[in-house]
């Protein structure tokens, strides 16, 4: 069901307001919200973008003085990921702040806008042959805020780390207006904070990232994906673990599932052409009767192909599970599945990180998805569900939270104590 604001705010979106905000940033930078503005049923009544993130920060303060809820957006691609807001009178979106900053490439380190592209931040790096070694969804419109926001690190992760691994700075806008910056010249300090792994997966609810600083890699000089095609989970478990304990340099590694077909790994190989021909050997004695054939690159696409086949009667999961469970985890969602009556695709990393789709009608997805999730946090896993037709919008987005929520909160607290950011979105309904 969809609503205004105005009906769940705590405070008022004025004219006095929104002429201050035209004063801020420019008036043709500030409209009222539109169609394509909705964050979980809610319009907000207003779309600021600032130009730069001394704008952005008197923005951010003037909407907590008069007690706004703010929901930060940069491309857009994972806003309606988390649990619907409790209150969202402002969208803050980063849309203009999209410059590469520095890109000291002889340091292997670049810093950059938030509201720049992932697609476009690669494409100035590879004219020094190098990357942000990180693959997230829909690069060409996921900025770097709403990348590092989410935590969408991807398949590369197994090679080059996390986000978290890569990211080596970044400056906060925070609620009270002030500039929170890790390393170089401190805007203000935040003694005891390790600011760049606080921000990376916290949904904006501690602050908006104005800007970031990485560690790049070279882009490698030639790359092959080979697939092999496991028959069941049981055995594609074996060989993702048998590649896993060998002498291979594999840079992604994941599993590929469903109700009608039977399971395939895909491994990547980067480097020299002489290099990835004795690993592609090598990989194939690991894999014994399992025949490997070259693969489209393309299958490192299969999460964004779980959206764009996705219906009406779709959910799509995010899920954790320990990398020696993936079998037993694809047999839970097989039988839960069944027992709902539920289509199902599954994307599952060598890393234990893995996308679910089920197909069905929304009791059918309820029961579930529930039952999926229950089993999964039995078994020291966890289930995020990301994409939900209308009839689950209820269910929560995190599931249980665990012994860390009274510390999120003390954060939550310590960073926005009037809970202007993002109110409700993320776990335990901070």
């Amino acid at each position: 069901m969809e609503r205004n604001a105005a009906s769940s705010g705590t405070g008022a979106m004025t004219a006095t307001i929104e002429e201050e905000l035209r004063a801020i940033v420019g008036a043709e930078h500030v409209r009222a919200g539109g169609p394509g503005d909705f964050v979980g049923g809610i319009l907000p009544r207003a779309v600021v973008e600032p130009g730069n993130e001394e704008e952005l920060a008197r923005v951010l303060k003037l909407a907590r003085e008069a007690g706004l809820a703010v929901i930060p957006r940069g491309g857009g691609t994972k806003v309606h990921w988390g649990n619907a807001p409790t209150r969202a009178d402002l969208i803050l979106s980063t849309a203009r702040m999209d410059r590469v900053i520095e890109h000291a490439w002889a340091d292997l380190t670049v810093s950059v806008e938030a509201g720049c592209t992932l697609q476009k931040l690669q494409g100035e790096l590879a004219k020094h042959g190098q990357r942000l070694a990180v693959d997230p969804l829909w690069p060409e419109r996921a900025t770097i805020g709403g990348v590092l926001s989410t935590n969408d690190s991807g398949a590369l992760r197994l090679r080059f780390g996390g986000l978290r691994d890569l990211v080596i700075g970044v400056t906060l806008a925070l609620s009270d207006g002030t500039l929170a910056k890790s390393g170089g010249k401190v805007v203000k300090n935040v003694a005891g904070y390790d600011l760049p792994k606080l921000a990376t997966g916290a949904y904006g609810t501690l602050g908006i990232i104005t800007q970031a600083t990485f560690r790049l890699h070279p882009v490698a000089q030639n790359s092959q994906t080979i697939s092999f095609v496991a028959g069941g989970a049981t055995e594609a478990q074996k060989l993702i673990l048998d590649l896993q304990d060998s002498q291979l340099a594999q840079v992604a590694l994941q599993g590929r599932f469903a109700d009608d077909s039977a399971a395939e790994v895909d491994i990547l190989f980067e480097g020299t052409a002489a290099g990835i021909a004795a690993q592609n050997g090598q990989a194939e004695k690991i894999a014994g009767n399992i025949g490997g054939t070259r693969a489209n690159p393309n299958v490192w696409k299969a999460r964004e192909e779980l959206w764009a086949s996705a219906g009406q009667d779709s959910v799509i999961a995010k899920i954790s599970v320990p990398p020696a469970d993936i079998s037993n985890t694809v047999s839970r969602i097989a039988d839960l599945a069944k027992a709902s009556q539920l289509g199902w695709r599954s994307v599952i990393q060598a890393t234990g990180i893995g996308w679910v789709r089920m197909d069905g009608e929304a009791a059918d997805l309820l029961t579930g998805v529930r039952a999926l999730r229950t089993e999964l946090e039995r078994a020291r896993g966890s289930l995020a569900l990301l994409s939900r037709p209308t009839a689950l919008a209820g269910v929560d987005t995190w599931g249980e939270a665990g012994d860390a929520l009274p510390l999120m909160r003390v954060l939550k607290r310590n960073f926005d104590p009037k809970n202007t950011l993002n109110p409700g979105r993320f776990v335990g309904g901070i």
